[in-house]
């Protein structure tokens, strides 16, 4: 009997033992809760950095048309609303990551149960409230079993206290504002503009279902990557699978959408990438300069990289992206046509009009060498001048630039110096002359090896897109009519006059004379001549002060030379001084700013051109009507051109065959070193400048090197396709007239009529 009892006692004893341990399961978990609040295990982040948790947001920059076109960031992250979130994205999300998400409070413990069971084999236990407290506060993964369940711990704690303060709603917009979709894409705006170029309200059930199969593991399920191409597929039919689990989907929408290939438009991020890098980085140096003047209400400084502010711009994405093709496309072509033309001079791309050409070449290339960081670091060393020249002439692995991609290469650095002397450089900005919005801003072939940018750094010899100018004082001092005749002969202007030592006799580019010309004939043959009689009837101080009234801050030299173009300036400064040609007269500044916003939309500061009336609307169209010449029979008429070809089909996507008003002007400087043109149709003025880095690198004859073979062909190529896309809405119309009788005759039939019957009445009246 006592046996009996003691097996009785023995039994209920494990079975109490048995509910203790059940009983104090849920108790030693509060109590590591507890602990775990307490800090016991490591800091927690406290009430405020939950309610208010600290995000970098990157400061945008944004087109007229409503596109981002570049960030300065810490992290590129744009803040999206919920509102900004498509309900597809949404459901896949919770669909794939967390289903029980509108049901739990933080902890989903049927997942977590499902988990510890299968080891992790059927998915995680982690909700989306979890994922983000990890997004959030969880700086490094922890190692070891030990250090993981408590760092699991401080997550579900954190996500409970997130369930306390945020909503739903609130919640998923902070998770898919904070996930790095890698490619400096951080958070939905980010992501959806690199992998597909749109913003994420435009996004459809597969992209979205693509993105979020990158939440498992974006490395992993990387659509970017070649050898993960296939399973990033895989991972987002298995999102869409989900959404069909979920009745977000039928059946037959299900197998459409898994047939449909992977489509991105992929744009990675960076500083060097993306679209007008040449003008994010003007804007940077102009915002490090603006947030040195203009502090926050609280006297702190605004932080470009973190404070999410938004930069206005009055560029059209869709320009800026013809621009940089036909930038692009040219230029390679020219690239090509340049390195056949050299390849068996002995001083490479230099050329000189007489023997010196190798021994100046290498000058030049000693004299890029000593600039060189590595020429510095080994003269710190020791090394003698011999050596190092030495190490320069020593074969080395290097990347170089081309235009189908980095060339992976052995070179010596003193070739690589050559190398990089024979690039032909371009520089592109259009303009609305009515506005002085910039439409497009390209400063190079490629930001990532060539910093400098030629539109505002740059200053070159204008060359012959310099006489509208002339012409324009000419017109507006004497009135002179576009069917003016002046004999071609070569004109002088003597020692004495408007300060000048010696007589100045330039000389036609293609050295003839004979006959005479009108005005119009002359500009658009850019006959030197004509110019130069221009300058001696008014001289080059009402020129210089023109020049000085249509925005040009470098310095214009009051000497008849600059008739001719003599001077340097920037393309930013020439292509504004053109927009008084296409705005009845009155210069507008360019500008690309329009207004400066803080993260919340308030504005900061806007911004509106200096606007001036530096001639008459009728000295203006007039100047235009000579400029249409140039386009029609003059430098420029490759424009109208229907057939033909060119050596080498150098004149890249030729022939153009334009056939609406057109008004241009050409340039070609001192042995080819610079090419321009500069382009108007009504509402758009673009200039281009072309030619290599140093002014003694070039083509050695005007049939490559001029203007209308360098830089006309990009106009003509952006021209082309931005008239294939009428919503732009660039001018194929005519020029506006000014309102009223023109003083000044355009019709050269009238005119030379008029002049031959004056021309009889005084010669009876004599």
């Amino acid at each position: 009997m006592k046996k009996k009892t003691s097996v009785s006692d023995d039994f209920h004893g494990y079975v109490k033992a048995l509910w203790i341990c059940i009983a104090s399961i849920p108790l030693a978990i509060v109590f590591i809760f507890l602990l775990v609040r307490l800090g016991f295990f490591g800091e927690l982040p406290s009430t405020e950095e939950i309610t208010n948790p600290k995000s970098y947001l990157a400061t945008e920059i944004l087109s007229s048309d409503g596109n981002q076109i570049g960030t300065f960031f810490h992290e590129n992250r744009v803040h999206v609303e919920y509102e900004e979130i498509p309900k597809n994205l949404i459901n896949a999300l919770v669909s794939t990551e967390d289903e029980r998400f509108f049901q739990h409070s933080g902890i989903d413990f049927r997942s977590l149960g499902r988990a510890l069971i299968s080891l992790g084999s059927g998915g995680g236990g982690s909700t989306i409230t979890q994922q983000l407290a990890k997004l959030m506060f969880t700086q490094d993964p922890a190692r070891g079993i030990l250090v993981r369940v408590l760092q699991k711990l401080k997550e579900w704690v954190i996500a409970i206290e997130i369930e306390r303060r945020y909503t739903k709603q609130e919640i998923l917009t902070m998770y898919l504002n904070k996930f790095d979709f890698l490619y400096q894409a951080v958070g939905i705006h980010s992501a959806s503009n690199v992998y597909f170029g749109k913003n994420p309200i435009e996004l459809n059930i597969e992209e979205s279902a693509l993105l979020v199969g990158m939440c498992k593991n974006p490395s992993y399920y990387n659509p970017a990557r070649e050898s993960r191409f296939e399973l990033a597929k895989n991972r987002r039919n298995t999102v869409l699978g989900q959404l069909r689990r979920n009745e977000f989907i039928n059946d037959f929408e299900l197998d459409s959408l898994r047939s449909i290939p992977v489509n991105l438009n992929f744009n990675p991020k960076g500083h060097d990438k993306g679209l007008a890098p040449y003008l994010r980085e003007n804007i940077r140096a102009y915002m490090k300069d603006w947030i040195s003047k203009t502090p926050k209400a609280n006297g702190e400084r605004y932080n470009l990289y973190t404070d999410g502010l938004k930069i206005y711009t009055t560029i059209d994405s869709r320009i800026q992206a013809s621009a940089e093709k036909a930038v692009k496309k040219h230029m390679k072509n020219l690239q090509r046509v340049f390195f056949k033309r050299i390849e068996n001079r002995k001083a490479g791309p230099f050329y000189f009009p007489d023997e010196l050409s190798y021994d100046e070449g290498q000058k030049i290339i000693k004299r890029a060498m000593r600039k060189t960081s590595r020429y510095k670091n080994l003269k710190k060393i020791g090394l003698s001048e011999k050596k190092i020249i030495d190490v320069f002439n020593s074969p080395v692995e290097m990347s170089l630039f081309s235009h189908d991609g980095d060339i992976d290469t052995i070179m010596s650095p003193f070739d690589s110096i050559q190398y990089y002397k024979s690039i032909y450089q371009a520089g592109l900005l259009s303009v609305e002359p009515q506005t002085g919005f910039i439409k497009a801003w390209v400063g190079g072939v490629d930001f990532k090896h060539f910093k400098y940018d030629a539109v505002m750094q740059g200053k070159r010899q204008v060359g012959s897109t310099f006489k509208p100018f002339v012409y324009a004082a000419a017109i507006s001092d004497k009135k002179y009519s576009p069917c003016m005749e002046v004999p071609n002969i070569q004109t002088c202007i003597d020692s004495g006059q408007f300060g000048l030592k010696e007589p100045w006799c330039p000389k036609n580019s293609n050295d003839k004379y004979g006959g005479v010309l009108t005005l119009k004939k002359a500009i658009a043959g850019s006959i030197n001549t004509v110019t130069t009689f221009l300058m001696k009837q008014i001289g080059p101080s009402p020129v210089s002060s023109m020049a000085k009234s249509l925005g040009i801050k470098s310095r214009v030299p009051v000497v008849p030379s600059i008739a001719l173009g003599t001077l340097d300036l920037s393309v930013y400064e020439l292509v504004g001084a053109y927009t008084a040609f296409g705005n009845k007269g009155l210069y507008t500044e360019p500008i690309v700013i329009l207004r400066i916003e803080d993260k919340n939309g308030v504005l900061l500061e806007d911004f509106s051109p200096t606007t001036r009336e530096v001639f008459s609307p009728e000295v203006a169209y007039t100047v235009v009507n000579l400029l249409e010449g140039v386009t029609e029979s003059g430098t420029g008429i490759r424009l109208r051109h229907s057939g033909g070809k060119y050596r080498y089909n150098v004149v890249t996507d030729y022939p153009y065959n334009f056939t609406n008003p057109i008004a241009g002007k050409t340039g070609t400087t001192q042995n080819n070193s610079d090419g321009w043109f500069i382009g108007m149709v009504p509402n758009l003025i673009t200039g281009i400048w072309t030619g290599c880095q140093d002014r003694s690198a070039h083509f050695g004859t005007t049939e490559f090197g001029q203007g209308a073979t360098t830089a006309l062909p990009i106009w003509a190529i952006l021209m082309k396709d931005l008239y294939t896309q009428p919503k732009i809405g660039i001018s194929q119309g005519d020029f506006e007239k000014p309102k009223g009788p023109m003083s000044i005759a355009l019709d050269c039939n009238s005119y030379l009529k008029q002049s031959l019957e004056i021309d009889n009445e005084q010669s009876e009246y004599n």
